[in-house]
């Protein structure tokens, strides 16, 4: 659905590329992820591909047709979440949806209540948006990206300033839009939000991807290949996972004690990040 070759993007009157030869695609029903510290690039990227960066180099293609070649009809076809709430403070939310609604068919358009509804935001329909919390600013960013039924959504930092049940409930709709066969590309830097959701993720540093992998690969890849298996009593010990089955010293331990949990010695998303950029992740 998205194919990009080569990008490359400078600001003007920088002294350097924000953008430095990028490399990726996102296919069609695919949830994928940009992640790394901030003034890597990664909105820089997705500000490329909704068409409000002119002026980069490479080449872009959206199902199948260059990115330069569409017109107008482009914007029907895709849907933003921002980083940072931009709603016209004095109008209610319903107000600013109708408002936006105004741009696009009205045969597309979802039912603005049920969206209230979908997010928690029912009872503030009719409420100004000045007088909602962040959270919920948020919440109202995310039905005006969904509002028209794209086909490809781009969310920056989709659980920014949520509690941890609404940003529960925004990567369960997010997971729902992929069963219905969105095609979803996030930025961020939060990892826990990263492998929840995303079937791929790029590592981009310094405008520079440094890999792309699925993050049970990656997480696998970078950790211990050990299993740590701990009894009901507390007892703790850690196996090596190959030829498991017929370690005996394992096999002694269940045996003689009844189990809590087993879990692999994976590394987490954060640690890979480390592993192969070299770099902490910072906000």
């Amino acid at each position: 659905m998205i194919e990009v070759n080569n990008l490359s993007f400078t600001y003007p009157k920088a002294k350097a590329p924000t953008l430095k030869g990028l490399n990726f695609s996102i296919a069609k029903g695919e949830i994928f992820g940009f992640l790394g510290p901030s003034g890597a690039g990664k909105s820089t990227a997705q500000k490329v591909l909704y068409k409000i960066l002119p002026g980069y180099s490479g080449d872009i293609n959206i199902d199948g047709k260059p990115l330069a070649n569409w017109g107008k009809e482009y914007f029907e076809q895709i849907g933003v979440g921002f980083e940072l709430p931009n709603h016209y403070l004095k109008l209610t939310g319903k107000e600013n949806l109708e408002l936006f609604a105004s741009f696009y068919p009205k045969e597309n358009m979802r039912n603005l209540p049920e969206l209230f509804e979908l997010v928690g935001l029912e009872d503030a329909i009719n409420q100004k948006v000045s007088d909602y919390s962040k959270g919920m600013k948020m919440r109202l960013n995310f039905i005006r990206a969904i509002m028209h039924n794209p086909s490809i959504l781009f969310f920056d930092e989709p659980t920014s300033g949520l509690d941890p049940a609404n940003a529960f409930k925004i990567k369960e709709l997010i997971n729902e839009l992929k069963a219905q066969g969105k095609t979803i590309f996030i930025t961020t830097h939060n990892m826990d939000t990263a492998d929840q959701l995303c079937d791929r993720v790029s590592f981009i540093v310094d405008g520079e991807i440094r890999i792309t992998e699925e993050p049970a690969v990656l997480k696998h890849q970078h950790g211990e290949h050990k299993v740590v298996a701990e009894s009901k009593t507390g007892q703790v010990k850690e196996f090596e996972i190959e030829q498991l089955g017929s370690n005996s010293s394992f096999l002694e331990f269940i045996k003689n004690n009844e189990l809590e949990s087993i879990n692999s010695k994976d590394a987490t998303l954060e640690q890979v990040f480390m592993n192969v950029t070299g770099k902490a992740l910072k906000i």
